[in-house]
């Protein structure tokens, strides 16, 4: 193979965007899957040269393209000077050696892509170590297709030697000894934040979680609600790492507001798995916030998408499975943001307005993040969900019990405060207060 072919990514390239239009797959529409292909690639600042949709009725084993689309492929790449052709779905290690020696260019595929950028934007040390254990999971299978010199045998031990292994043995050894070490060191970080978590269940404060596409606007958001400055750009995985700020409630003393990574369509198994640790704070909130670009005209298959992770992370319950047992343990519960709404039209605008007053067994709010419009009202409507279990209960406190007392004035909304007369430690005080079943189990172990 030639050596150009060896290197890395590189800025400024110009690249050739190919989606392999399989014959029955996929939700989004051929220019959808071109658009976000373009956004990832010009995400790491690759230029791009041309987008086309190949259709596929039966995959090749070896290239994937017929010899004719191949052909096609190497004349577009000719005539618009690309250097780097990007395909847009998955290429097995033979798949991916035979284009770039049919070709005479680099090839790389849709979780070579992204293993790219989440490496360029790791900013954690935590993000770091997750998104190396991606690389190496995918390098592992691929080292024949970049290194002549794998073959060469090494010197065996002992006094006899013997064949030795060979260098591809060696290295993939290696890979796997890093890999091993990572793990360990997620391991530690999840340890880390599983104390953490605990740490905040103890505190009386609720946990809401954004979640959404990638570049729905959930880092926007973010700092809208939270005043926080965390990257926000109109760019496909501006924040990889999660965030968490405390935002104030109608009716809530504080909660936490986690921003985390944004979902996409055929999200590489190795950074889902990579991502897991991250991914573990959505499982651990009181009230998710799926954060969708209603102005894409992809955002039904976007949801889907979404839905389908955080049916793989066990969240869900029985919020969107229709078949889910009777008894079964209920989901988090979530809320629809359907975000940047000034980018609609007033007619597409009121069509949605009809759409949200017919669906009355979902909660959807519509909202600008950069605006602001609906955001007051999105406070108000967090709120609700989250003191949606409040009742009112009645206390009677020693007045010098300021600990209780105190308590139950943070955490909950005491409706009415009157003396109660002597008792044996004194003045009692009687308390009507709304308090959430979670904060009077806390009360109670006070």
């Amino acid at each position: 193979m030639n050596d150009e072919l060896k290197g890395e990514v590189t800025r400024g390239a110009r690249a050739l965007v190919v989606y392999p239009q399989m014959r029955g797959k996929g939700d989004l529409d051929p220019e959808a899957r071109l658009d976000e292909a373009k956004g990832l690639a010009l995400a790491i600042g690759l230029v791009i040269a041309d987008a086309v949709a190949i259709p596929i009725r039966e995959p090749r084993a070896g290239t994937l393209f017929g010899e004719g689309q191949i052909q096609n492929i190497g004349t577009a790449c000719e005539l618009n000077e690309a250097e780097l052709i990007i395909v847009d779905g998955s290429l097995s290690a033979i798949q991916q050696r035979n284009l770039e020696e049919k070709l005479k260019r680099k090839v790389i595929d849709r979780t070579g892509l992204i293993l790219e950028i989440f490496g360029e934007r790791a900013a954690t040390a935590e993000g770091r170590l997750q998104v190396e254990l991606a690389h190496l999971d995918y390098q592992a299978g691929r080292l024949v297709r970049s290194w002549t010199h794998l073959e060469r045998q090494r010197g065996g031990f002992g006094f006899l030697g013997g064949p030795g292994e060979t260098q591809i043995e060696a290295d993939r050894r290696m890979i796997r000894d890093r890999m091993a070490k990572i793990r360990r060191e997620l391991e530690q970080v999840r340890r880390t934040r599983g104390l953490h978590r605990d740490r905040r269940e103890k505190a009386p404060w609720p946990i809401v979680a954004l979640v959404g596409y990638t570049n729905a606007g959930k880092s926007t958001l973010f700092n809208r609600l939270t005043g926080a400055g965390v990257m926000a750009q109109d760019l496909l995985f501006a924040t990889l790492d999660p965030t968490m700020r405390a935002i104030r409630l109608p009716g809530v003393e504080k909660a936490i507001l986690s921003d985390t990574v944004g979902f996409i369509s055929d999200l590489p198994t190795q950074l889902v798995a990579a991502f897991r640790a991250t991914l573990e704070e959505v499982t651990a909130a009181d009230l998710i916030l799926h954060v969708r670009d209603i102005a894409n005209p992809d955002t039904d298959a976007q949801k889907r998408q979404v839905l389908d992770v955080l049916g793989d992370l066990g969240v869900l319950g029985s919020v969107v499975d229709d078949d889910v047992e009777e008894g079964a343990e209920p989901g988090i519960p979530i809320i629809e943001l359907w975000n940047k709404w000034d980018l609609l039209g007033p007619e597409h605008a009121e069509k949605l307005h009809e759409a949200i007053a017919h669906r009355k067994d979902e909660t959807i709010v519509p909202i600008s993040a950069v605006t602001g419009e609906g955001c007051e009202n999105l406070l108000e409507v967090v709120s609700h969900a989250l003191t949606a279990d409040s009742k009112v209960y009645s206390f009677l406190i020693p007045a010098a019990d300021g600990q209780r007392l105190a308590f139950l004035h943070a955490r909950g909304e005491v409706i009415s405060e009157d003396d109660a007369g002597e008792g044996s430690e004194g003045p009692l005080l009687r308390l009507q207060v709304r308090l959430a079943e979670r904060e009077l189990g806390r009360f109670q172990a006070l």
